[in-house]
């Protein structure tokens, strides 16, 4: 009997939680997810132009994509402040984001699958469950999500990203724009091969300064949606080129709106990095690396060109053998691979004898009338 209370207490919770999507849903415009097209149960596989989901079933069938599925983790809600930047609209102000987020991607792509939970990673109880997810939430339930994506504004939420991923070995790439909102970057981050968040932290971060004290009241940092927008781009074009297997994926990659200026490099992991998980990364990578076959250097030869002579042409040095090492100087010992340009002879010694002339007594003025009257 207790059971079945317990099971009839469990179905009210869902069906309550079904009537509340379905409110919002109303409230955003319609039943249907704000008048959008409906989701398409079979996508037809013909790869022409008058099919609009060719390109997709093309990479279907070259075995690169399969269907794809979004988890979104957010505790915030919709605010009018949020509407210079962000793809919310003005009606949605008071909703969770995350559900706010669904809605607006379903009306944009309604056959890609959701999944959204409107808590704080950053605390403990909900932290364990955000890690359930990535290493359990992939379109297979049970398997791996592909990628983790962190989209966040604080440094905070950054390492308890970092913590989770290092801890399950998760790639994930990190974003971020300045808070002067005219710079901003995107890091790819595969544990133990590349450098982790906590490998190279933000003076914030490294000092253990509580980054709530740095926020005055009333006081909103700048931002600029086309900043924003940028490194959005640029983070959405790396995650293809990622999970596409295409083009170069780039480590790290900046962006200065004052300049222009894309500068991009590759970080390490650092030896000493404060999580231990990060280290433990680190071994393993270099376990698996020293495990690798080891690629068998060829020497290529050099092809003879003009292997016949039939005029009789040949180069001949304008300078001897004995010139030459005469002008040489002695070559130092060097590591293999380092070789001179050149070399500088050794100095020679004058062998012209020296010429003494004896001192005849006489002065100036009698040499200049002896001079004069020659």
């Amino acid at each position: 009997m207790a059971e079945s209370v317990e099971r009839l207490q469990q179905r009210v919770e869902e069906l309550e939680r079904e009537l509340a999507q379905e409110r919002s849903r109303r409230a955003l415009g319609g039943g249907d997810g704000g008048g959008g097209r409906v989701r398409i149960e079979k996508m037809s596989p013909e790869v022409v132009d008058s099919n609009p989901y060719s390109r997709l079933m093309a990479l279907k069938r070259m075995g690169i994509v399969n269907d794809y599925e979004l988890l979104l983790f957010d505790y915030d809600k919709v605010e009018l402040a949020n509407m210079n930047r962000l793809f919310f609209q003005p009606h949605q102000a008071g909703l969770s984001k995350v559900q706010a987020a669904e809605y607006t991607l379903r009306n944009i792509n309604p056959d890609v699958l959701f999944e959204v939970h409107n808590y704080n990673i950053t605390t403990v109880e909900n932290f364990q469950h955000f890690m359930d997810r990535i290493s359990n939430g992939g379109l297979e339930e049970g398997k791996p999500v592909d990628l983790v994506l962190s989209c966040v504004d604080n440094f905070e939420a950054r390492m308890t990203i970092n913590t989770a991923c290092n801890e399950l070995g998760q790639t994930w790439m990190e974003s971020g724009v300045s808070e002067n909102a005219v710079s901003g970057h995107i890091q790819l981050i595969i544990p133990g091969e590349s450098a982790c968040f906590a490998c190279a932290p933000p003076l914030v971060v490294a000092a253990n300064i509580d980054e709530k004290t740095l926020k005055r009241e009333g006081v909103c940092a700048a931002s600029l949606p086309t900043t924003m927008g940028v490194v959005a781009g640029i983070l959405v074009q790396n995650v293809l080129k990622f999970l596409l297997n295409f083009g170069t994926v780039s480590f790290y990659l900046g962006y200065n709106a004052m300049q222009d200026f894309f500068p991009t490099m590759s970080m390490k992991p650092n030896p000493q990095c404060d999580d231990r998980n990060c280290r433990k990364q680190q071994e393993e990578y270099k376990k698996k690396v020293a495990a690798l076959p080891k690629p068998e250097v060829v020497q290529e030869e050099e092809e003879i060109i003009h292997e016949d002579n039939e005029w009789g042409i040949e180069l001949v040095s304008e300078v001897s053998e004995e010139e030459l090492k005469n002008s040489s100087g002695p070559v130092p010992d060097l590591p293999e691979g380092i070789t001179v340009a050149y070399t500088i002879p050794e100095k020679q010694e004058d062998s012209v004898a020296e010429v003494t002339v004896e001192d005849s007594g006489e002065s100036l003025e009698d040499l200049m009338a002896k001079m004069k009257n020659m």
